[in-house]
């Protein structure tokens, strides 16, 4: 079972942890970059439409990136609490400058501050929703249906927990025969690694509930739109004539 204190924020904005992560975000996004591009042809917006969007717990900005390159007139608002992470993320989209802007927004807590856009167009996030409590999570997709513009769309990028130890064995098979180390590393974990990974999965949940949630608060078109083993991009839009709930 995971300890009982949620360690997550702490890890967030521990320089050393950060500096440990940054050493290996690329190997990670070489892995990652087929699924944020698809993200951002899934986004129903003209190539040439200068828009905003915002990304919710954007960290350095990877999937923010991404969006930009498809979109060469758009602006992000890319959100986050890590101010570790925020400074590395300035350093990463130094050749987007003027197309984009940091807001301080804690994901766990329901308070948006006034510097995020009324309304917009598109929201996306990427690896973090899987961090939150069920309960939260059901009401940040609330909260992101009242920020997009009739017609707007959300997508997540993220994790999702099998549900049944069948299907969570037949993910980690076929993960460990793709990356035999990543096996290796798992089967030899030290006791901090160990802590740090059940706190990861702490309020990992499986995929069909997340569907629920955002069909329940009042998107449409709820669908999975890319799905590996583990990995998915699931999301939909507001509806044309705004959100019934």
């Amino acid at each position: 079972m995971p300890e009982a204190t949620d360690t997550n924020a702490a890890f967030w904005k521990s320089d050393e942890h950060i500096a440990q992560w940054v050493a290996s975000a690329d190997e990670r996004e070489r892995h990652r970059r087929d699924q944020r591009r698809l993200l951002a042809e899934l986004l129903p917006l003209d190539q040439q439409a200068a828009f905003t969007f915002i990304d919710l717990g954007a960290g350095t900005g990877a999937a923010a990136r991404v969006v930009l390159d498809a979109y060469p007139n758009a602006t992000a608002v890319l959100a986050d609490f890590s101010p570790q992470m925020m400074d590395e993320g300035a350093k990463a989209l130094a050749p987007y400058a003027g197309r984009y802007r940091y807001v301080e927004l804690d994901l766990a807590h329901g308070t948006w501050p006034e510097a995020m856009p009324a309304q917009v167009p598109a929201v996306i996030s990427s690896l973090c929703v899987h961090h939150l409590p069920d309960d939260r999570k059901r009401s940040l997709f609330a909260e992101i249906l009242d920020r997009l513009t009739p017609g707007g769309w959300y997508l997540n990028y993220d994790v999702v927990a099998a549900g049944d130890p069948v299907v969570g064995e037949a993910w980690e098979r076929a993960g460990d025969r793709r990356d035999p180390a990543a096996a290796e590393a798992r089967h030899h974990r030290t006791p901090e690694q160990q802590r740090r990974y059940e706190n990861h999965v702490r309020y990992m949940i499986p995929l069909a509930p997340q569907l629920q949630f955002l069909a329940e608060v009042g998107f449409e078109g709820v669908d999975v739109y890319w799905k590996q083993l583990d990995a998915v991009i699931y999301g939909g839009r507001r509806p044309l004539l705004g959100a019934t709930r």
